[in-house]
């Protein structure tokens, strides 16, 4: 076995031979990762004196844009969370406010404590990925939403349970769980009409798309979604070009020819 043989294999499952279909970038990277794993393997035993895989690179996976809705679609969402005259709708409601209200993860808003509310200063404490904190703004109707959460919904469920300190809690009073919380979301988006897959990390995207198309510095940005790198944030940046295209073709004096 040379490199070359294996370079030829990576080849071959790429543009598909003998009938097979291609493979696309991801699942050909699995299979030479394998290669490699199992080459590495005989070279450790002995089995060879070489190792022609080592310096095989798995083909790069093209980077996916975050899925993001509009506006509109946001807002029909969040509108048809409820109904608002019961606990569990104003739960759903406010839940789905703070969602998109700050940009959260689904595991950091069923996450959040009371005491992590400071409703009065609109602010909110969220536990990030590897329990690192961040305090970030949020909007008039999410405090709005929770507000009416707080009085009017939660109580009834707490009463329920055994004195959680969770701010989203079940019908049985304990902490709502993250597949509960998705639920709510795809019954949202469903009684809302809108097509296709709408997860919580859709209003996230969502979130920071939006705050890019009305001018929010991508660093900004960063520290809300709690991103340890710019470069992850940077992602979004792609989804706005078509509106960055419009700025420039209307501001540039020379972006269009007389």
């Amino acid at each position: 076995m040379t490199e070359r043989d294996v370079t030829n294999f990576l080849a071959a499952i790429r543009t598909g031979e003998d009938g097979a279909a291609p493979l696309s970038a991801s699942s050909a990277a699995r299979h030479v990762v394998a290669v490699r794993g199992f080459h590495r393997f005989l070279l450790l035993e002995g089995r060879t004196a070489i190792d022609p895989a080592g310096q095989v690179q798995p083909p790069s996976t093209p980077k996916r844009l975050p899925k993001a809705i509009s506006l509109d679609a946001v807002e029909r969402v969040l509108a048809a969370a409820g109904p608002l005259e019961t606990a569990t709708g104003l739960r759903d409601r406010a839940l789905l406010e703070l969602l998109y209200g700050c940009g959260a993860r689904i595991s950091e808003a069923v996450g959040c404590a009371i005491d992590d509310l400071d409703l009065q200063s609109g602010l909110v404490r969220l536990r990030g990925k590897g329990d690192k904190e961040r305090i970030v703004p949020i909007g008039s109707y999410a405090v709005a939403a929770v507000e009416a959460y707080l009085v009017r919904g939660r109580p009834e469920l707490a009463a329920r349970g055994k004195g959680s300190p969770a701010v989203f809690l079940n019908a049985r009073g304990g902490p709502l769980s993250r597949q509960s919380a998705w639920a709510v979301l795809a019954g949202a988006a469903d009684r809302a009409g809108l097509t296709g897959k709408v997860s919580p990390h859709t209003l996230r995207h969502s979130f920071a798309t939006h705050l890019l198309e009305g001018g929010a510095d991508v660093r900004v940005v960063q520290e809300l979604l709690g991103h340890a790198s710019v470069t992850t944030t940077q992602l979004y940046t792609r989804v706005t070009a078509d509106t960055l295209r419009e700025v420039y073709v209307a501001a540039h004096p020379r972006a269009l020819r007389p």
